[in-house]
């Protein structure tokens, strides 16, 4: 059985995380298989948007933590080469030129509520459990820190990264992290509407769009004002070449 399922509905890929049994917990193979797949759509002229979910009753629980045995201390190798390859995971989600939608139900914890904000969007259920549990299991939510810090700020990602507590989609919402709520059966298919409506659009357009968004978020403003009038002069070619 694959852990990982690839299906093209016309210009959407849908990547779908397939070890329902252990809520989509992320172990070695289905880290590499997410990274491979993201890059070979971004990679794919047909493929203009992806959606990420998860089989079964959760999107994803977060790392497999069987397998931590297996990376000891004495073999730092292994562990530094599992730590780069969720670092590199994580880091493509804003580095692809298509747009990725997260389709957010059940279990979204630790590294699976990581994923869930790297997308570009998030489709949440009603009655998810959002959070970052690790400091229950003496450990830290080290990787998906970042990318929390940086969308909600010190105050909010601090207390969920301390408390340890997940929320719902209403408060998921509340706080930015989603960018729709629907009932838990209806989550995919909102999802796949907000894909469609972005592979929609010139994907030359939508990946200059994406791409300077996810550059000028890190700038000063005169920095972000001239990457964007870079942007603009480019951009007057778009029309152009679309004729």
């Amino acid at each position: 059985m694959s852990e990982l399922l690839i299906e093209n509905h016309g210009a959407v890929r849908v990547l779908t995380m397939n070890r329902p049994e252990k809520h989509n917990a992320l172990n070695t193979a289905l880290t590499q298989s997410l990274l491979d797949a993201l890059l070979q759509a971004d990679a794919d002229p047909g493929v203009h948007a992806v959606v990420l979910t998860g089989a079964g009753k959760s999107f994803c629980a977060g790392a497999d933590t069987s397998e931590f045995s297996a990376l000891v201390p004495e073999d730092p190798l292994a562990v530094n080469a599992r730590a780069d390859l969720t670092t590199r995971l994580h880091l493509t989600f804003s580095r692809m030129a298509k747009p990725v939608v997260a389709a957010v139900r059940g279990n979204a914890l630790g590294g699976g509520a990581g994923l869930a904000i790297a997308c570009d969007l998030a489709v949440m259920a009603d009655n998810v459990r959002f959070g970052y549990p690790e400091l229950k299991h003496g450990i830290v939510a080290a990787v998906v820190m970042s990318n929390l810090a940086r969308q909600l700020g010190r105050k909010h990602a601090f207390e969920l990264l301390s408390m340890g507590e997940p929320i719902d989609g209403a408060r998921a919402l509340a706080l930015g992290l989603a960018n729709r709520v629907e009932p838990a059966e209806q989550v995919l298919d909102a999802a796949m509407e907000v894909a469609a409506k972005l592979a929609s659009w010139s994907p030359i357009a939508m990946g200059t769009t994406k791409k300077l968004f996810h550059r000028v978020a890190d700038l000063t403003l005169e920095e972000g004002l001239a990457a964007g009038r870079d942007a603009n002069v480019i951009m007057r070619g778009f029309r152009k070449a679309a004729k």
